[in-house]
């Protein structure tokens, strides 16, 4: 086994990765009036000029009032906004890397603190309590046309990608999820008919993007409200998820786990994770993220706790087994944005480990 395997292209559509190491997305709210400013495109850059090959952006909110909240969560709607995103993109095309936007509507967990409802599939939470209000099956066509605007717009801003956020227990995910989505209208029910509206939202944003431009898709079984969560209990029913999805237009699925390296399906294969089922069931290039790294796993921190670094031996190990193509790191990104090149140069002994007191303080 050696790391170098990790450091060799990838060609999705019309994007090539450099190589096979990703920045996770992650929100920072440091998007005054949803404009990523030069402080932004400096946070990306660095992390490009690091050496990572596809940086994700944090969440974009859609340009829809009840999309997201708060306004420091950048948004891809007007001139200064767009202007900014060129400035960010610009950046990371500089040192060489390439970027997605990730594009996001929050759902039922949108916070509701400006008086805007959330809107979701049932009207419910991820507890089951009631939250906003459900979507009338007339409003699901503006959601999706909302998605395929913002993929228009960032295809041409410069963006090499967008990833669709249907993970954690926003809004696409509530659909895909039988105790969020209680409809009986066509878009609820079994597994097919759950998956029904986020396949629309993607074959929205291939139609706006055209055929060759990459959509990425962010799944998980792990929600905020519940870390135990499934929406597919099995290799047959991820399958049944994803293959619409994929159909529709998904180029690269992103399977999103606190641990990379755990089972997807303990009773079914006890080795095997999550990544590595997706890409066995849909045959596309997978995305592997959680605690890449980091010895602990994500939100599992005590108050003053620093985590430490891990040895990567069992990243490599399951990239050589072909689990997935392409390793998304987070924590260890916010901690040092050279890790990817520590990495490549066999300087992993610097890196420190991740400390939440200093990596969540500003952009750095």
């Amino acid at each position: 086994m050696s790391i170098d395997a990790l450091f060799t292209p990838l060609t999705v559509g019309s994007l090539t990765l450099p190589n096979r190491f990703a920045m996770a997305p992650m929100t920072r709210q440091a998007s005054p009036g949803g404009v990523p400013g030069p402080d932004v495109a400096e946070y990306y850059r660095r992390r490009a000029a690091g050496g990572v090959g596809l940086v994700i952006t944090e969440g974009v909110r859609l340009p829809d009032p009840a999309a997201g909240y708060p306004s420091s969560i950048p948004t891809l709607a007007g001139d200064e906004v767009l202007e900014g995103w060129r400035r960010v993109v610009d950046a990371v095309h500089a040192e060489g890397g390439t970027i997605a936007a990730q594009l996001w509507h929050q759902g039922a967990q949108r916070d509701d603190a400006d008086g805007v409802a959330p809107v979701s599939p049932s009207g419910i939470d991820g507890t089951g309590a009631p939250r906003g209000r459900a979507l009338a099956t007339d409003e699901l066509p503006e959601i999706a046309e909302a998605f395929a605007a913002a993929g228009r717009t960032a295809r041409d801003v410069g963006f090499d990608a967008v990833e669709l956020h249907g993970a954690h227990g926003y809004l696409l995910d509530e659909f895909l999820w039988h105790r969020t989505n209680r409809r009986t209208d066509g878009y609820g029910g079994d597994l097919a008919a759950r998956t029904r509206f986020p396949a629309e939202v993607v074959a929205a944003v291939r139609a706006a993007v055209g055929p060759d431009y990459p959509i990425v898709f962010r799944f998980s079984q792990w929600k905020g409200t519940d870390y135990g969560a499934s929406i597919a209990d099995d290799p047959t029913a991820l399958r049944e998820l994803l293959t619409p999805l994929v159909a529709a237009g998904v180029d690269v699925l992103h399977p999103s786990t606190r641990r990379y390296y755990v089972a997807g399906f303990p009773d079914v294969d006890p080795t095997t994770s999550l990544a590595g089922w997706t890409r066995k069931v849909t045959g596309v290039p997978v995305i592997a993220v959680g605690s890449v790294g980091l010895a602990t796993q994500f939100r599992s921190e005590k108050e003053g706790e620093v985590i430490r670094p891990e040895p990567l031996d069992r990243l490599v190990e399951r990239f050589d087994a072909g689990e997935f193509d392409v390793a998304a790191v987070g924590r260890a990104l916010l901690a040092d944005p050279a890790w990817v090149e520590r990495v490549r140069e066999g300087s992993l002994d610097r890196f420190t480990g991740y400390d939440p007191r200093t990596a969540l303080a500003r952009l750095s």
